[in-house]
């Protein structure tokens, strides 16, 4: 059965000037677009309002996935360069990956990283991802460690420089996994998580490594028909238990980030939350009935996009549409070094 909506439906003009191409200097200096879901209303603070929109008792779940220096430039066996964007480990040894230019880079080719190490194309996937076996004196790890850079997406017009390392990453990331930051978590800092603490806000985590699968474009027509790659996740015991209590009492379950709504619906998918550790193709899209989120910070998102289509199924698509209006109008900053939303 497919979607009532269509892909066109997820579509929208900005002015590219709006995208942010660098963050401001301060993480907490931006702007918050916040809209009620209920009344239909649109106001405008800044993200240290934060801790007022929560109530004591409320639960504020956050992804604590670490980004790691997934892109790699190498050199083919003819000569010519090659971009490796990492995916994720295999158990087998074998990484999953991203490579450019994917047309030439078929099974048996070859990409060397200076004298340490080099891969073989094993096999080509679906979603454009091919399996890369490493051989070399040193790991892949150690080979990020000194050849990687931060993987920034390709809406920002220029190289990674050595501040992105810190700010291309939340203040609580702990956990070594995606190709991209869950952005919404770069705006909080230190003082605004003891803030909501102060207030007796709940602050617990999840994670979602951040992989393809959150980036692919959605190429069919039919939304319905798009399959997302899948992303590791983990739903701590801790986190479990903080939300089921919140649920019990009618306290709100705050999601930071689109990554962190996937993994509270995975799990809570059929009611009472458990501990897990899996993988999600969770792909949210309107309609869609929401089981555990109840308020969510985002940023503003790239139109067509799977993260555009999740927040469109929270607020409603004609309100979504129509925040986003209002946000380009007001010339908020866009995208991953953007401004940020609270939906409640």
């Amino acid at each position: 059965m497919g979607s009532e909506y269509r892909l066109r439906d997820f579509d929208f003009q900005y002015p590219p000037e709006l995208v942010a191409q660098y963050p401001l200097p301060d993480r907490a200096a931006s702007r918050l677009l916040i809209v009620d879901r209920s009344t239909g209303s649109i106001r405008h603070e800044t993200f240290t309002h934060v801790p007022e929109l929560l109530a004591p008792g409320d639960v504020l779940v956050r992804n604590v996935s670490r980004v790691i220096r997934a892109r790699l430039h190498g050199v083919r066996e003819n000569g010519a360069t090659a971009e490796v964007l990492l995916a994720h480990p295999e158990a087998d040894g074998t990484w999953l990956a991203l490579v450019h230019p994917g047309g030439k880079l078929k099974v048996g080719r070859r990409i060397r990283f200076g004298n340490d190490a080099e891969v073989e194309i094993v096999e080509v996937l679906r979603g454009g991802l091919r399996r890369l076996r490493w051989s070399g004196t040193m790991s892949p790890e150690d080979i990020m460690g000194k050849y990687g850079e931060v993987p920034l997406p390709p809406y920002i017009h220029r190289a990674p420089e050595p501040a992105d390392r810190e700010r291309y990453q939340t203040v609580f990331a702990k956990e070594d996994g995606s190709i991209a930051a869950p952005t919404a978590g770069l705006h909080f800092t230190r003082e605004i998580l003891a803030a909501l603490e102060r207030r007796g806000v709940l602050i617990t985590d999840v994670s979602l490594h951040v992989g393809p699968g959150t980036f692919k474009p959605v190429e069919s027509e039919d939304v319905s028909k798009h399959h997302m790659l899948a992303e590791q996740y983990t739903m701590p015991p801790e986190t479990a238990d903080a939300i089921d209590r919140a649920r019990a009492t009618s306290r709100t379950v705050w999601a930071v980030g689109t990554t962190t709504v996937r993994v509270l619906e995975t799990v809570g998918a059929t009611g009472q939350l458990h501990p897990s550790t899996g993988w999600t193709e969770l792909f949210i899209y309107p309609p869609y009935e929401f089981k555990v989120v109840g308020a969510l910070l985002t940023n503003f998102h790239r139109p067509q996009s799977t993260l555009f289509m999740l927040v469109a199924a929270f607020a409603g698509l004609e309100l979504i549409r129509a925040a986003y209006a209002e946000a380009i109008e007001q010339r908020y900053r866009l995208f991953s070094y953007g401004d940020a939303m609270a939906i409640v």
